[in-house]
């Protein structure tokens, strides 16, 4: 929690009104996925929180030493001021990750309402962070949270991470300042790949961030899938409509074995991503074309995953999609 890549001004504006005479209690921190915003989110908290302790040992806008009090409790997750709502688990026996709710809770909201029945204890502060926002459950846990933001209790800040603020209720919007994050540049996207991928070729790190789009968290996420040779495969069915469906054939018996699910839905969520930045450089019927094969890509990799079409025929169908982009 001690540096950060982007999104420069955004961390600027948000220390400026940390540093105000009066800090809005509610805040949404919205912007693409995978940028960075959830990270921010709990460093933010963090600083707040030993600011308001009175920490003499802080340095920098965001930076709290490792030694310190308040990043102490927070990491043991034992800080009577702080939480954070996030999909759980539904399993906790299972390992992290695994077959996590759909959704926040109405009961995850309302267990809340204890800490919020006294005054915070260890400063005049505490902070709940919610990620993601767009996860809380409707009506029921959406309902309980904006009567907390619509009466906030004494000394309490929301910092509330969102990838698609426009589906959000309007309500809850109107409560929140807006804090908007910003894709990363692809500089700046390379800068946390080769951070966290210190192995990585050069080769790896450029086609990632083409598949990263801005996002290093959705870049992480193709992270030893082989996503440049996908490209390759897509860009030759893009140009020439692959007529003898020899590399439709290859992707498919490739991504369609068990072995193959993990690069198999990289493909399904590559696909989509690779139309739309074909469709940018078209005009007249070549962009509609290219409209009408983005909508169909987006549509087919979400069903086929819900309803577990099979592998082979899926990746064939998407290929016959993109190979509309050939007819210009």
């Amino acid at each position: 929690m001690t540096s950060f890549v982007g999104n420069a001004a955004a961390r600027a504006a948000f220390r400026a009104a940390l540093s105000g005479a009066q800090l809005h209690h509610a805040w949404l921190i919205a912007g693409p996925e995978g940028i960075g915003k959830a990270r921010f989110a709990r460093a933010a908290a963090m600083r707040m929180l030993a600011e308001a302790a009175g920490a003499t040992d802080l340095a920098g806008d965001f930076e709290v030493p490792e030694a310190n009090a308040t990043r102490r409790m927070i990491e043991a997750g034992a800080h009577p001021d702080y939480r954070v709502l996030e999909r759980l688990a539904k399993d906790p026996e299972k390992k992290p990750g695994q077959d996590i709710a759909r959704s926040i809770k109405i009961d995850q909201v309302r267990g809340l309402n204890p800490m919020f029945a006294t005054k915070p204890s260890m400063s005049m502060r505490r902070v709940v962070v919610i990620d993601s926002i767009d996860d809380v459950e409707r009506p029921g846990a959406a309902n309980a949270l904006l009567k907390n933001l619509e009466e906030p209790p004494v000394g309490t800040i929301f910092l509330l991470v969102s990838h698609s603020p426009g589906r959000l209720l309007p309500t809850i919007r109107s409560r929140c300042r807006l804090l908007r994050f910003d894709p990363l540049s692809d500089e700046d996207v390379a800068a946390v790949l080769r951070a966290e991928l210190p192995e990585a070729s050069a080769a790896e790190i450029d086609a990632l961030v083409r598949a990263g789009d801005g996002s290093p968290g959705k870049a992480l996420g193709f992270a030893g899938l082989d996503i440049a040779t996908l490209d390759k495969e897509m860009a030759a069915i893009a140009a020439r409509g692959d007529p003898d469906n020899l590399i439709r054939a290859r992707l498919a018996k490739a991504l369609g074995v068990k072995a193959a699910q993990p690069r198999y839905e990289a493909f399904l969520a590559r696909v989509p991503a690779f139309i739309a930045t074909q469709a940018r450089g078209r005009q007249g019927p070549g962009l509609a074309q290219a409209l009408d094969a983005y909508a169909a890509a987006s549509q087919l990799g979400p069903l086929a995953i819900a309803q577990s079409l099979d592998a082979q025929g899926t990746v064939f169908e998407m290929g016959g999609i993109l190979a509309r982009l050939a007819n210009r």
